[in-house]
């Protein structure tokens, strides 16, 4: 009996620290990388490319083919041991080993290889591409609870505030010194601080079911994140010229090498399609054999006695075809010709890409920096506004107004706080520094 309390302690236990379990940024990164659905899709892709290349390196095995039959034969036949034909029935059966070796198609083997060999390539960045935004979708729903929970951190702190001063205000009502209208005053700032917290809670609970979904976490009840420790952390990008980032966006996007292993996969293409050009030599071996019981001799030396080999060359030279591959080299030149193009595109659409996000984590930290001196004037205005209501010298009216400028304050601090943060990241990983070492 005790063994069983101490167990079910042990399980109650790991139950609840499994239900008050805190999301880090990192774990929910990692935890999306492992489940998202679109990562699974393309991880599949990958798959399907080394299946490609085993079918290529395949080319370069001889085939070999069984085949055998058997009939049953009524009236005027051919005996197919004799040759001679006879009015009978009788049973046949016959098989064959065929083996087949391409010792020359234009090369085309080889360049099948080479080109499954870019098309997995090819597949991996956009794996990889596929992880950057899923891991940029997770940190921006994850910043956007973090900013949620320090509103509403804001609007508390500042309620508990409110209610001191209700406190103190009805004292000095009930005791003539100030008018009711100051207690009324600040009662319906406190009732409509009251709503900005519930509708925070919603905001927090929204968000956390949205970033859940986005994890394909069920159990949104008890889902939450550690909403602590995430400051604005510069890994020193944020100095750099937009012209450098630009460069190591280049020259690590995977946009940018999706584009340049389509361009390789288009002059794959041409090689393979001119290769038809080119005759192709075979070599062939068979061997066959024949049995029927319309013949006495034995099955075992029919088989030996009928049996035959043939072996060979087999040369195809391509004279003309209704241009068909004249016209399959042309679309795979055209094609080429389209890839070129949208690498070029993909250059000039992260170039822009890049400037826009250099610009706007530029005006982020801006209104960041502009937050924080405006969070100061308010903070000074509403002391100054608070010891002058202390002593009488200011209506309630005139200090909730002020309490409202410094709560708006702090609201907006928080947002261009998180804000930056966010852009700064999405900055620092067109550099070239990897979602998952990105540090908040």
């Amino acid at each position: 009996m005790k063994k069983t309390i101490i167990v079910a302690l042990l399980l109650f236990g790991v139950l609840v620290q499994g239900q008050n379990k805190k999301w880090t940024l990192k774990e929910c990164v990692e935890y999306a990388l492992e489940n998202n659905i679109s990562v699974k899709q393309s991880e599949l892709d990958l798959k399907v490319t080394d299946i490609e290349k085993l079918t290529a390196i395949g080319r370069f095995l001889p085939t070999v083919n069984i085949g055998a039959s058997v009939s049953n034969n009524t009236g005027l036949s051919f005996d197919p041991t004799t040759g001679n034909s006879s009015t009978t029935t009788f049973l046949s059966a016959s098989g064959n080993i065929n083996l087949g070796y391409n010792l020359f198609d234009g090369l085309q083997n080889i360049r099948q290889v080479q080109r499954a060999e870019i098309s997995k390539l090819a597949a991996d960045y956009r794996l990889s591409k596929m992880k950057d935004d899923i891991s940029l979708f997770v940190a921006n729903g994850y910043i956007n609870v973090i900013l949620n929970k320090a509103n509403l951190e804001v609007l508390k702190s500042q309620n508990a505030v409110t209610q001191e001063q209700i406190e103190r205000t009805n004292q000095l009502v009930e005791a003539g010194s100030l008018p009711r209208g100051d207690l009324l005053e600040i009662q319906a700032s406190d009732a409509s601080e009251k709503q900005n917290i519930v509708n925070a809670e919603n905001l927090i609970q929204i968000s956390l079911i949205n970033l859940a979904q986005l994890l394909l976490i069920k159990d949104y009840e008890n889902f939450d994140i550690e909403d602590e420790g995430y400051d604005v952390v510069d890994e020193g990008v944020a100095s750099k010229s937009v012209s450098e980032i630009i460069e190591n966006a280049k020259a690590n996007r995977s946009e940018i090498k999706i584009a340049e292993q389509n361009v390789a996969l288009a002059e794959k293409d041409i090689q393979i399609a001119k290769g038809s050009y080119w005759p192709s030599l075979r070599a062939f071996l068979g061997y066959d054999t024949r049995y029927t019981d319309a013949n006495a001799t034995p099955f075992n030396e029919q088989i030996y006695i009928n049996d035959g080999i043939g072996y060979g060359l087999s040369l195809s030279v391509p004279i003309f075809n209704g241009f068909s591959v004249k016209g399959n080299v042309q679309r795979t030149q055209i094609n080429l010709e389209r890839t070129r193009y949208q690498l070029e595109q993909e250059e000039l659409n992260l170039e822009s890409t890049v400037y826009q996000a250099y610009v706007d984590a530029k005006g982020a930290l801006k209104s960041f920096e502009a937050a924080n001196k405006a969070l100061e004037s308010q903070q000074l205005a509403y002391d100054y506004a608070k010891e002058r209501y202390d002593v009488g010298l200011t209506n309630a009216f005139d200090f909730s107004q002020s309490k409202l400028r410094f709560d708006n304050a702090n609201i907006e601090l928080n947002r261009a706080k998180y804000d930056y943060i966010f852009k700064l990241k999405v900055l620092e990983l067109y550099f070239g520094i990897p979602a998952t070492e990105l540090k908040f």
